[in-house]
């Protein structure tokens, strides 16, 4: 049942004129940052001929990608989401698929699969213009690989966030509005309040409090580092807001 609904969902958002807006305006900034991190490369390549180890493509060029990129799915996701869960209550289509025999948990984590689908087809197209290179240099495919998990397990946190603020109106545009207000919040404030806990000496508040920094953890996939602790609080992250997205849905359900 769930892969019904996120196939449902999927559909829509292909069939939605935004989202392939929103496709096509990623890939376009995306294209033109790898573009002009490429050309500042090759500007600079000779005068790394007398370096022991020099950086390479992946770490001057494909990782500044990645990290575009993460920035432009943190507009592009609330976008994707908005209607996931707002335009459905606005438009009295959702008490059709509540009063289905599936339970709120199977929606939420269809809708959610289906989102991240489409975001997965972002970063795979993002992810396919540094491998063109690969027959005239030499990439790190590990480090291309952790940027990929990284920027969808950021992408993941992202959409969690979006879904649940969805479902706390039914105006798309404010639930856009609200998501992207509260990821900035999060990746300022969250930043902030970590690195003050860390000086204070309090690194268990500080490890907890990371959940809720997704860049934070995002950061060492940025270089090339698979840290555990990391994915693990994406993942909570993720949990924290689907699980608010189903106990939303369901008071409102028992309310009628």
């Amino acid at each position: 049942m769930i892969a019904t609904i996120a196939g449902k969902e999927l559909k829509s958002l292909f069939a939605s004129p935004l989202a392939w807006l929103v496709l096509t305006a990623v890939q376009l900034i995306a294209g033109f940052v790898f573009l002009k991190k490429l050309d500042e490369f090759l500007n600079v390549q000779s005068q790394f001929v007398q370096l022991a180890s020099p950086p390479g493509v992946t770490q001057l060029v494909i990782a500044p990608l990645f990290f575009s990129g993460a920035g432009l799915l943190m507009f592009a996701t609330p976008l994707l989401a908005m209607r996931s869960i707002a335009e459905e209550r606005r438009n009295q289509t959702m008490v059709f698929l509540t009063s289905a025999p599936v339970t709120m948990t199977q929606i939420v984590l269809g809708k959610f699969a289906g989102l991240m689908a489409f975001i997965a087809l972002i970063v795979a197209l993002i992810a396919a213009m540094p491998l063109t290179l690969s027959a005239s240099t030499r990439l790190d495919y590990a480090h291309i690989a952790a940027l990929v998990g990284g920027v969808l397990l950021l992408a993941a946190g992202f959409a969690a966030l979006s879904l649940y603020v969805s479902s706390l109106t039914t105006h798309p545009m404010a639930a856009a509005f609200g998501a992207f207000a509260l990821l900035l919040v999060m990746l300022s404030l969250g930043d902030a309040a970590v690195d003050g806990l860390q000086r204070d000496g309090w690194a268990a508040p500080a490890a907890l409090l990371q959940v809720f920094s997704p860049l934070r953890n995002f950061e060492p996939m940025i270089a090339g580092i698979v840290d555990t602790s990391a994915i693990a609080g994406s993942l909570l992250l993720v949990a924290f807001f689907l699980t608010l997205t189903v106990r939303r849905l369901d008071a409102r359900r028992l309310r009628g």
